[in-house]
This record gives C-alpha cells, sequence and structure tokens, in this order.
C-alpha cells in the first residue's frame, strides 16, 4: 500500500511563509497522482494543490499564486510551499495519492491514500 507521512506543520504570522512535506513510500511515485487538501474546523475539505503523474499542476482559486506544489523525486517528497499565508489559511492540511490520473485533481474523493494531517496555524 502506499504510506504518506506529513512531518509537522507549523504557526506563522499572517504574511509568513511555511513549507509542508510529505514523505510517500510504497510505490512508485512517478506513477502517483499527488494532492494537498486541507479542513478547517466547521467547513468542508478543500483541495488546495495537486500535482499529476505527468507534473502538471492545479490549485484553488485561493492558492493560486500564493502556493506551489513540488516533489522530489529522489526522495521521494512532496512538497507544499506556501507563501503570504492569512488567517483563513488555518487549517488540518493532508497530503493524499490515487492512481486515478482522471477527473478534477482536487477532488477530494478521487484520493485512496491520505496522510495522517498536519496543523498549520496563521495567525
Amino acid at each position: 500500500d502506499v504510506q504518506l507521512v506529513e512531518p509537522g506543520g507549523g504557526s506563522v504570522q499572517a504574511g509568513g511563509s511555511l513549507r509542508l512535506s510529505c514523505v510517500v513510500s510504497g510505490y512508485t511515485f512517478s506513477s502517483l497522482c499527488l494532492g494537498w487538501f486541507r479542513q478547517a474546523p466547521g467547513k468542508e475539505p478543500e483541495g488546495v494543490a495537486a500535482i499529476g503523474s505527468d507534473g502538471s499542476t492545479s490549485y484553488a482559486d485561493s492558492a493560486e499564486g500564493r502556493f506551489n506544489i513540488s516533489q522530489d523525486y529522489a526522495s521521494h517528497i512532496l512538497y507544499l510551499s506556501m507563501n503570504s499565508l492569512k488567517p483563513e489559511d488555518t487549517a488540518m492540511y493532508y497530503c493524499a495519492a490515487t492512481f486515478y490520473a482522471y477527473g478534477d485533481p482536487l477532488y477530494a474523493p478521487r484520493y485512496d491514500y491520505w496522510g495522517q494531517g498536519t496543523q498549520v496555524t496563521v495567525s
């Protein structure tokens, strides 16, 4: 099975930056579509960014221009670099993986494998 582990999020002041990491194991990294999702208390899960097995990227409107998704093939690590953070970015962030390459890459039910989540707090 694919396993995803997120080492840690963090707290930052508004306008600051954070980089989230997700270590992916259990299958060929380059065969997977990978994404970052978040859920704030009382809100529905939201797709933030995704990267396909072909390297194509997708971003939510709320993330476009501020967040960047990338992957290190050698280390099998997925990253989400977040800049110009806002209090409304506060949420639990999850990385996710799927072998399914079709449809909306920011649609959470498409993903079969999930990390444990990491808290991001912007004050």
